[in-house]
């Protein structure tokens, strides 16, 4: 669109992720107000710290808002007293209810990071990669009261890499969703109707919990891949030695046959490309480790520092670590 006909609108989200649509809906639109989450402690310090999209929407010019509640009325009516055509929703991290919903003449749209219905919920990039799934993208959806239920206006695809790690997909993604959105909102609202989604396609992404980065050595070489890749870079992959945690980085297959015998989670070998470690079938390769209080290094450098002796390996990690 242009002159006039740009729409009004307003941007809720808020970390790295959604910067790239804050940024699309600014070049299409006129963006009349961006609504983030408050500023949260981060670090040792604690120092509060703000989202990515206040950060943004700062260097854009664009006004911020932050509340702290979403249901108590508060937000609905400032958005009213904006008159927005659209409210355009990238990983904001609250539902919205039925009252903002209804605020813009053209509704609200959202940007999400699947290829609906597969992985609806608040972790759908480290759902898709921990899952093994080969191929991911964005969606444009008709945002609803459902959990990202709504009908959907456009998608793109794009292959995951084999040893690509959540956050690697976090960054391409991001840019696809931008671009994506961008191209949308240019044609918006003079689109084709979005499409349902068939309900009995659709798989749930709920948060990553800390425990479950907890690494099994009796699953498959595959599936271990896939959840180091998975848990990378939060809360990562963990394993056990001698009753300290160990994260697990840059995972991959090892060319090494697995012996006759061999116990998961046994080092069979370590050479440059890393730590050769038995699985319940296979062999993995882990190229990077951190151990507790270190730095995160190339696991050559660690199994030098901490010899592995024949038949030894890692273990499950004090369930302390993990909670």
């Amino acid at each position: 669109m242009s002159g006039s006909s740009r729409l009004r609108a307003v941007f809720m989200g808020s970390p790295d992720f959604a910067v790239p649509s804050l940024e699309a809906v600014a070049r299409t639109c006129e963006l009349v107000l961006a609504v983030t989450q408050p500023d949260k402690p981060a670090g040792r310090g604690r120092k509060l710290m703000p989202p990515a999209v206040k950060e943004a929407a700062q260097r854009l010019g664009v006004p911020v808002s932050q509340p702290v509640k979403v249901r108590d009325g508060t937000l609905a009516a400032q958005l009213q007293a904006l008159a927005p055509d659209v409210i355009v929703v990238t990983a904001y991290g609250r539902i919205l209810p039925r009252a903002i919903l209804e605020v813009p003449r053209h509704g609200c749209i959202n940007v999400h990071a699947s290829l609906l219905p597969r992985w609806r919920g608040a972790a759908p990039i480290q759902r898709a990669v921990l899952a093994g799934d080969r191929e991911t993208g964005v969606a444009i959806m008709q945002m609803e009261e459902g959990l990202d239920t709504g009908p959907v206006f456009r998608a793109a695809r794009t292959p995951i890499e084999p040893e690509e790690t959540s956050g690697e997909l976090f960054l391409r993604l991001a840019t696809l969703g931008g671009d994506l959105l961008a191209a949308f909102l240019g044609e918006f609202p003079d689109v084709p109707p979005p499409t349902p989604q068939d309900p009995s396609l659709a798989t749930l992404a709920p948060i990553l919990r800390k425990e479950e980065g907890v690494v099994d050595w009796t699953w498959s070489s595959g599936h271990v891949i896939d959840h180091v890749r998975g848990m990378d870079p939060w809360p990562a992959a963990v394993t056990g030695r001698e009753g300290t945690p160990v994260k697990l980085y840059r995972a991959g297959p090892s060319p090494l046959p697995r012996p006759e015998g061999a116990t998961p989670g046994e080092v069979l070998a370590v050479d440059r490309a890393g730590l050769h470690v038995a699985c319940g079938e296979g062999v993995v390769r882990i190229a990077e480790v951190q151990a507790a209080g270190a730095k995160r290094m190339p696991a050559q450098a660690y199994a030098a520092g901490k010899a592995f002796k024949k038949g030894e390996g890692f273990s499950t990690p004090p369930r302390s670590e993990t909670e």
